[in-house]
């Protein structure tokens, strides 16, 4: 019997089989294999038909449907794109003001760090990462200034580290705007100032106004290199006080020297910003009324950091390992160093605040700054035009 021979007398017996009760399916079964010459048990697939559900993944069912995914999409998106062990501390401060029955945010609780990276697989923004350096070397009192390359015996709040950032969008010429970064290295508190350029005087300034922000005390100050920092301005401001402040700097050209603000730089700093040209004055005081208010307020009470606990080698590797994640606010009511005080001035606070509604109100105020950076960019090329 040929091919076409044998599909035709397929579909001729398909119908046949398939209103057939047990008994007669088996002779008709028996017929057909003689007739074909087909193994019963290819036979039998045949016969079957086509099939037509869709095969079955292995594994258990999934267990958390696409509501799930809608708001833990909208909580990552609002917490900057928090990693999966980060965002899992910091979905117990957010999803209490979703708007969701319990059980949902019940099931949004107990979600694992391994469940929410498969689920934002399909949603991860690709972003590169750009580099570029405005530290212009500050030869003036180097030697008077010892050099610190670790921070392994700092254990209580209080030890700060602090750099710039330029907002120059790729070019250095010109006068731009710049970001002071200043970050407590136990707690991973982080204030922020925007400056003019960055002239020594303007960086001492914002310095003092960080400085009376703190909830700790002051008790030592590592900068990199720049001029900015090693001047006699900022010598005479933590040496000649009643309680001297340990004033140290990094090695030149090594950034690992101060991990913990030049993370900061960049999750902090560059995800707000990116790396567009902040080119007008008018633009510092709009920027620090962002960084004054919602966005240390932001950062510091909803944000979890990973600590490093220790490092070993292993072999030809490192092996890490890190603390829970917490928010700088957890580990300041943990801290010795802020009195009871200031702690319940930080409770207090924590309770008025609502990540969503500052989430909001910091994209309207970085749209209000673009936009006047733009408005004042297309005058200024209009002048030049005329």
């Amino acid at each position: 019997m040929s091919l076409q021979s044998r599909r035709e007398y397929l579909e001729k017996v398909l119908g046949r089989y398939g209103r057939a009760g047990r008994k007669h399916k088996t002779r008709i079964l028996d017929e057909f294999c003689a007739n074909c010459g087909y193994h019963r048990k290819h036979a039998v697939r045949l016969l079957r038909g086509p099939k037509t559900r869709a095969s079955k993944k292995p594994g258990p069912a999934p267990r958390y449907g696409g509501e799930l995914l809608v708001l833990l999409k909208e909580v990552w998106l609002a917490s900057d794109q928090l990693c999966s062990k980060r965002l899992r501390v910091a979905l117990s401060d957010w999803v209490p003001y979703l708007k969701v029955p319990l059980g949902v945010k019940d099931q949004l609780l107990r979600m694992s760090p391994a469940t929410i990276d498969r689920m934002l697989r399909p949603l991860r923004a690709q972003i590169g990462r750009k580099r570029r350096s405005g530290t212009k070397p500050g030869s003036l009192l180097k030697r008077h200034i010892p050099i610190r390359t670790s921070n392994e015996d700092i254990t209580g709040a209080g030890f700060i580290e602090a750099d710039t950032v330029a907002h120059c969008g790729g070019s250095m010429a010109g006068e731009f705007v710049w970001t002071l970064t200043f970050t407590d290295v136990a707690t991973g508190y982080t204030l922020c100032r925007a400056v003019w350029n960055k002239g020594h005087t303007a960086i001492h300034q914002r310095l003092q106004e960080l400085e009376a922000q703190l909830p700790f005390p002051l008790m030592a100050f590592d900068c990199d290199n720049g001029s900015e920092f090693l001047n006699h301005a900022l010598v005479d401001h933590f040496q000649k006080r009643r309680k001297p402040v340990a004033f140290t700097r990094c090695r030149p050209n090594h950034k690992n020297d101060q991990p913990h603000v030049e993370q900061k730089n960049w999750t902090v700093v560059r995800q707000l910003i990116g790396y567009d040209r902040l080119d007008c004055p008018e633009a510092v005081e709009v920027l620090n009324d962002l960084y004054c208010q919602e966005w240390a307020q932001y950062i510091n009470f909803f944000c979890p950091t990973l600590k490093l606990r220790d490092k070993k080698r292993v072999g030809g590797r490192y092996v890490k390992r890190y603390e829970t994640p917490q928010t700088p606010y957890h580990r300041l009511l943990r801290s010795r160093a802020v009195q009871r005080f200031q702690k319940d001035q930080l409770r207090e606070l924590r309770r008025e605040l609502n990540p969503f509604k500052l989430r909001h109100r910091i994209d309207r105020k970085l749209k209000h700054l673009f936009a006047l950076v733009r408005e004042k960019r297309r005058l200024a090329d209009a002048g030049r035009a005329s």
